[in-house]
């Protein structure tokens, strides 16, 4: 069975933390660690586990540590969860304590003084809308426009120029350090307005800190989301809150922009939130949510994001599983309708190596495989955002390396013993390609080196025959 292109970024959380295993085995290439919910040491077991189930199975599987950031969240309920009528009331309030179907604590002090009347506010990405109706001192008084079930902690959705908070919340502050120590591969920030907040987090994660994933769901991060993409790592396009700053009609065409905004600057893009949604409580997505998922594919996302599926829902590998069929499925037979890679164009030699390569992968169809030795993963990333029709098969002797690798689209990274002689580097690619199983006898692979210093980026191009 072959692998999907287009990566799968799984959220542990209880429903999974025992079954981390399953969803390596399942396809997951990215385990996301949410810093909102869970303790210190749910987080470091989490992180651990993946690292070894990834180990027991010799897959590349990344860790991703995802900042709180300024989300304003529902207190605890007195039964877990509720179902919000249409047309009721509902409190958001500022005392502590358990709440109910009339009201609940929210983790957001002054959250009245920064809203007004007829506000929209969404509650648990979307499952509820409500409408403020008044302020009264420390409490905010809504109508229920739309009932739904909630959950205790919940996210609480309100447009983003209505709050003053920085991006990078004292807990955020206390939290990257914390990312660290866990071996983070990736830090998703939340809530970035501005390509600074990027720049600010960067700061406080060190010159040699792990990649930042910036997460657009605020109207300012649209507005400056060009200049986001070149501060950060790779960006994630996160749906839930996108439907607060925008009407809902409008995030479909958002999202295909925002993908070909970043694939044209060669920036690895996550979609995410509700993917799969009725698979917390159903073992079966609905037909709609699968066409969500191929259209996320067909737009040219490196990856998909699955949440609640995998943190809190009944199915979580199941969940796991439908994402990678529906994902092999548009990759082998909706090729047609795959966003292509079109950068701006070849602005350096290694550039201009990248699309060539691409080119003899097109023009041969005994092409299988495209292959590059990179030390800091660039060639790779290069390769990747041209959609070449073939997997880009990564070598680096960097561990970090290798492991950043695998959130990038058709990348599949190894680790490999850096040759003693930089003229070495495509006689090691060939070693290497030949014992690689998944290769099929007697195909071509293109492969892609230098000779150059380290950083210089490649100079080397060959066409090798896998050994039969």
């Amino acid at each position: 069975m072959t692998q999907p292109r287009t990566k799968l970024v799984c959220t542990i959380g209880p429903a999974s933390i025992d079954r981390v295993d399953e969803l390596v085995a399942a396809g997951m290439d990215v385990a996301r660690i949410n810093f909102s919910h869970g303790s210190p040491d749910e987080h470091a077991l989490a992180a651990r586990r993946v690292r070894e189930a990834a180990a027991a199975t010799e897959k590349n599987v990344a860790v991703m540590a995802d900042l709180s950031g300024p989300k304003i969240r529902l207190g605890d309920l007195r039964d877990d969860e509720v179902v919000l009528e249409t047309g009721a009331t509902f409190q958001l309030r500022s005392a502590t304590g358990p709440g109910d179907r009339d009201g609940a604590h929210v983790s957001q002090s002054g959250l009245a003084q920064e809203l007004e009347a007829g506000d929209r506010i969404l509650l648990a990405d979307g499952a509820a809308e409500l409408r403020v109706t008044a302020l009264d001192g420390g409490d905010v008084t809504t109508e229920v426009v739309r009932g739904g079930l909630i959950r205790a902690h919940a996210g609480v959705s309100v447009p983003s120029d209505r709050l003053s908070s920085p991006s990078l919340t004292p807990r955020d502050r206390a939290d990257a350090p914390r990312a660290i120590e866990l071996g983070a591969d990736f830090v998703a920030q939340s809530f970035v307005r501005r390509a600074s907040d990027v720049a600010e987090l960067r700061k406080l994660l060190g010159p040699d800190g792990p990649p930042i994933v910036a997460k657009v769901e605020t109207r300012p991060a649209i507005a400056d989301f060009d200049a986001i993409c070149d501060a950060a790592d790779a960006v994630m396009i996160a749906r839930g809150d996108l439907g607060v700053e925008l009407p809902y009609e409008e995030v479909p065409i958002l999202q295909k922009q925002l993908v070909r905004r970043a694939l044209d600057r060669g920036t690895p893009t996550i979609v995410a939130t509700q993917m799969l949604e009725s698979m917390v409580a159903s073992p079966r997505p609905t037909r709609a949510e699968a066409s969500d998922v191929a259209n996320a594919i067909f737009d040219g996302a490196d990856a998909i994001m699955l949440s609640g599926e995998t943190a809190i829902g009944e199915y979580p590998i199941l969940a796991a599983e439908a994402a990678g069929r529906i994902s092999r499925l548009c990759e082998e037979q909706g090729a047609a309708y795959l966003a292509a890679g079109a950068p701006a164009g070849a602005e350096t030699d290694a550039d201009a190596l990248a699309y060539a390569a691409v080119a003899l992968a097109a023009a041969d169809r005994d092409v299988s495989a495209i292959a590059c030795y990179t030390r800091t993963g660039r060639t790779a990333r290069i390769l990747s955002a041209l959609r070449p029709r073939v997997p880009i098969h990564a070598f680096s002797p960097d561990p970090a390396v290798v492991a950043r690798l695998a959130l990038v689209h058709g990348v599949l990274a190894r680790p490999c013993v850096p040759p003693d002689d930089s003229g070495e580097r495509l006689g090691l690619m060939a070693w290497l390609i030949g014992e690689d199983r998944s290769l099929e006898p007697d195909t071509a692979v293109v492969l892609v080196a230098s000779t150059a210093r380290a950083g210089s980026g490649p100079n080397l191009l060959e066409v090798h025959r896998v050994p039969a």
